[in-house]
């Protein structure tokens, strides 16, 4: 049960955030083999005072556009399997809805199962 939780300037139309929670919810599916309809993610908008880019840190020249993406998922994915998700967010995200790759940024966060509740208070997968 992935969660994810995407950071970006304010001011993006409903259909880009839309569709941004889309391709990372087809990137997980593809490539961490997560059930249909596993769909929990949020979008947070900020302004742009609000958040730092690190230039270019790493190598990678960032615009103001930049993505901010981390996933919190069950722990015990390959690197391989971690190297293919970030490959095909980047892929998806810059084809639709045309988000540079230099501008999108993932982090993963691993837990334990016993760590979800989905609601009414219950561990499910515990």
């Amino acid at each position: 049960m992935p969660f994810s939780q995407i950071s970006l300037k304010k001011g993006k139309s409903p259909e880009f955030r839309s569709t941004l929670m889309e391709q990372i919810y087809l990137a997980l599916r593809e490539t961490m083999a997560i059930p249909e309809h596993d769909r929990f993610a949020t979008i947070t908008e900020l302004e742009p005072g609000n958040f730092n880019n690190s230039g270019n840190y790493g190598g990678i020249e960032r615009s103001d556009e930049i993505v901010f993406i981390q996933i919190t998922l069950n722990a015990g994915r390959t690197v391989e399997q971690k190297k293919a998700l970030y490959a095909e967010i980047a892929k998806r995200l810059k084809a639709d809805p045309g988000i540079r790759p230099e501008d999108i940024v993932i982090n993963l966060i691993e837990v334990a199962s016993e760590d979800w509740s989905l609601g009414n208070g219950i561990a499910q997968y515990a």
